[in-house]
């Protein structure tokens, strides 16, 4: 088998990175050839990204990959969810896009609902989790406040099909990226006209819908030449980040659930018609455009949030503690002492972590942490409990038994918590790999390649490719009494 070369481009909220994907005879390998810093800006008491800066370091990622002197087959893109650029009639970008972070959609939601759509209707017809900043209600605030940028846009482009627009010039709107808009109907896979009213837009406001694996066109002309490459293909993948990652799972069947784990924990389940059940709406889970046609039916936990919050406030103290030296904390420290509820809102942003721990351990009639150690031990124990109520939770809608749990992203390389996770849930827990999302998005251009030709044969390659740990339930029995005890005091 020949050698084929792949540009992934993985933006994440906080920095991003272009990769060199390569598949032969010898299986998949990547390379990371340069990384730089995602900043928002804040302006005026707003908060913007700088998409010209991202573009810039995009090109800069080809310049390096022109020197490897190999021949590219193709780049894709993926970035995180909701936010988007506006376009003008004459194709001009107007404006640095918001960021989901801008104070803007502070209770836009809730005067949505009030003014324009119950919350029980846009779940029905959406069936996407409630977040403050979805697509839907940053539009809805920024047309309360008669933004000029929304009343000039000809176009809305999403974050990574905005980029793959300034490398091509041509404007697509790629499905799984715009499935975390809330403005999608969830059904028929295409924009809710009646969603779209209320924030005065019309379908034609938005590009055409492509799926993964499209090729949007090639790198244009100057670029090409600026960059020392020729002019690439640019494809479609799954431009929403979650769902390059869920696609480089490296499953062996359909009976399995998935934890991207990271600052935050995305736990779900791959199912082929959405779920929009009153149950569902109360438990805010989420149904994501995944590959062909899949809904990637998942929910958010908080993560390792947490833990890098405790770390911030430990190297004010002077502590500067590596991850295995926490590991190592953690396994030192006894079992089963203290639970927190990782996602209860005291935990959302506090000012200082180790108080709002000990307050929640006070609130919850348990004793404080005594030492650094405890900390990270109630954390790791607590993750796990909490994946475990999840995954019970997925169980309950899958039809299908859940038989393991596969665990991709950076948290994957944690060994302690992964057989925590896997004595908690009771089940064998399959740890990688770490660069999902790059993969994923190096697989998808391969099957617009022709390379694979379906989802279960990408997966095949990449599990035949990347290196994973299985780890197997210990001492039940304990973590049974465990969790006992951590749902007694979280409910």
């Amino acid at each position: 088998m020949e050698a084929h070369h792949y540009i992934a481009v993985d933006l994440g909220a906080t920095s991003g990175r272009t990769v060199l994907g390569t598949i032969d005879k010898d299986g998949l390998r990547i390379k990371e050839l340069n990384r730089f810093p995602n900043k928002i800006i804040a302006v005026g008491g707003h908060c913007f990204w700088d998409i010209f800066a991202l573009y810039d370091s995009i090109k800069e990622g080809l310049r390096v990959a022109a020197q490897e002197k190999i021949e590219i087959d193709s780049i894709g893109i993926d970035t995180w969810g909701v936010d988007f650029v506006f376009v003008g009639d004459d194709g001009t970008i107007l404006g640095l896009p918001y960021s989901y972070r801008d104070p803007h959609t502070v209770a836009a939601s809730q005067r949505f609902f009030e003014k324009e759509m119950s919350r029980d209707e846009v779940y029905k017809r959406t069936g996407i989790q409630f977040l403050n900043f979805n697509s839907l209600y940053q539009l809805y605030a920024l047309r309360e406040s008669s933004s000029s940028l929304l009343n000039a846009a000809s176009k809305l482009l999403f974050i990574p099909d905005a980029l793959s627009y300034m490398l091509t010039g041509n404007m697509v709107t790629e499905y799984t990226i715009a499935s975390t808009s809330q403005l999608l109907d969830v059904h028929k896979r295409d924009f809710d006209h009646a969603l779209l009213n209320t924030v005065r837009l019309k379908p034609d406001n938005f590009a055409k819908m492509v799926m993964p694996g499209t090729v949007i066109g090639t790198l244009r002309e100057d670029i090409a030449q600026e960059v020392g490459l020729p002019g690439l293909p640019v494809v479609a993948v799954a431009g929403h980040d979650t769902a390059s990652a869920v696609a480089a799972v490296p499953a062996v069947d359909k009976n399995f659930a998935y934890l991207s784990s990271g600052t935050w924990s995305l736990m779900g389940i791959e199912i082929g018609s959405p779920i929009v059940s009153e149950a569902a709406n109360r438990s805010n889970i989420t149904n994501e455009g995944g590959l062909e046609g899949t809904i990637c039916f998942l929910k958010n936990i908080t993560g390792m949030w947490i833990l890098e919050q405790c770390m911030k406030t430990w190297k004010l103290a002077g502590k500067n503690f590596t991850y295995p030296e926490l590991v190592a904390m953690a396994e030192s420290a006894p079992a089963f002492v203290r639970f927190i509820d990782p996602d209860d809102v005291s935990f959302v942003n506090p000012s200082n972590m180790l108080e709002a721990i000990d307050e929640y351990c006070r609130k919850t009639g348990q004793t404080v942490p005594s030492s650094d150690a405890e900390y990270v031990r109630l954390i790791f124990e607590s993750l796990a409990m909490k994946y475990r109520m999840v995954l019970d939770l997925f169980q309950s809608y899958a039809d299908f038994p859940i038989e393991r749990l596969h665990i991709i992203g950076g948290g994957s390389r944690n060994r302690l918590l992964s057989q925590m996770t896997a004595n908690s849930i009771g089940k064998e827990v399959v740890a990688g790999p770490a660069e999902a999302t790059a993969i994923g998005n190096i697989m998808i251009q391969a099957w617009a390649k022709g390379l694979v030709s379906s989802l279960g044969e990408m997966r095949k390659v990449i599990a035949d490719a990347v290196s994973v740990e299985t780890f197997v339930p210990e001492d039940m029995a304990q973590w049974e009494c465990g969790y006992a005890k951590f749902k007694e005091i979280i409910k």
